[in-house]
């Protein structure tokens, strides 16, 4: 096919709006734009095909016979077009929604409230990947993802869900006589960190550098605070998740930092939003301002 040959899509879509409306303004209404754009389109088309289109001998313009053969291929044309565009968006929407997130959020936040979006949307299929990795987002993969941090990250759009602080906190078996403001004796507990590199071990590994000679316990997010308040170590975890810990006595606040703006975000690709990912990220900004 000589694509060249073609005449430009935007006059052929005016072309055809006007055969199927039959005047110039609701042609215009149906495609979103002025009357006088189209009859400028119109014109386009006319003068690339070196063909007359339309008669506008009367009052009104009307398709000559040239012009009803383009409008009766150009309607077949569009309508497998627009088939095709469909089957496309359909296959788009039915596709489970792919939501990756810290196992840390999965555990203690996410999955204890997760029911109520399904009892919501029923219809709608997920994939719940938790992981500490830093993931890539795409039209046919990952949807969106839960991230801890201060937003603004490159590439891609980011909502505050909630903000909270960092917290080191451990049981009181372990921790008595602890100076929380002495980093130095924090540095020779046990550690219980997830496995990975989580938003809580950056935190550590930031706040502290070097200075960890206690030994280590690496578990899944979702043993972490288990291990807690068991006594077996110390752990980092945004202090929303141990808030009904701490206020029992089960885990004593080590150390605190609190940087406004800082927090777990939604994180998105840009544009238009999937029916399912936009159902799921008002079902989470509803959830975030309940807490």
């Amino acid at each position: 096919m000589d694509w060249r040959s073609l005449p430009p899509l935007s006059a052929l879509r005016a072309f055809a709006a006007f055969a199927e409306a039959g005047n110039v303004t609701d042609a215009g209404v149906a495609l979103g734009v002025s009357h006088a754009a189209v009859s400028q389109q119109l014109r386009l088309l006319e003068t690339h095909l070196d063909a007359a289109l339309l008669d506008r001998s009367g009052r009104a313009l009307r398709l000559t016979a040239e012009g009803q053969q383009l409008a009766h291929t150009l309607r077949g044309g569009f309508a497998l077009m627009a088939e095709g565009v469909a089957q496309i968006v359909a296959a788009r929407e039915e596709r489970p929604l792919h939501i990756s997130v810290t196992p840390n959020f999965a555990a203690s936040w996410l999955m204890p409230r997760l029911s109520g979006f399904r009892s919501l949307h029923p219809e709608i299929d997920l994939m719940i990947d938790p992981t500490p990795k830093v993931v890539t987002l795409s039209a046919d993969g990952i949807d969106m993802a839960i991230r801890y941090g201060g937003g603004g990250w490159a590439g891609v759009e980011t909502e505050l869900l909630w903000e909270s602080a960092m917290v080191v906190v451990g049981s009181p078996s372990l921790t008595a006589g602890i100076d929380p403001q002495d980093l130095e004796a924090l540095a020779d507990l046990p550690w219980i960190e997830e496995f990975g590199m989580s938003e809580a071990s950056r935190w550590r590994y930031r706040m502290m550098g070097e200075t960890r000679r206690g030994s280590t316990l690496q578990v899944p997010g979702n043993l972490l605070l288990d291990g807690a308040r068991d006594g077996q170590g110390v752990t980092v975890v945004p202090r929303r998740f141990v808030e009904p810990d701490i206020e029992a006595g089960r885990l004593v606040v080590l150390h605190e930092e609190t940087i406004p703006g800082t927090g777990y975000h939604i994180v998105t690709r840009p544009g238009v939003l999937r029916t399912p990912l936009k159902s799921f990220v008002t079902w989470l900004r509803r959830e975030g301002r309940t807490e």
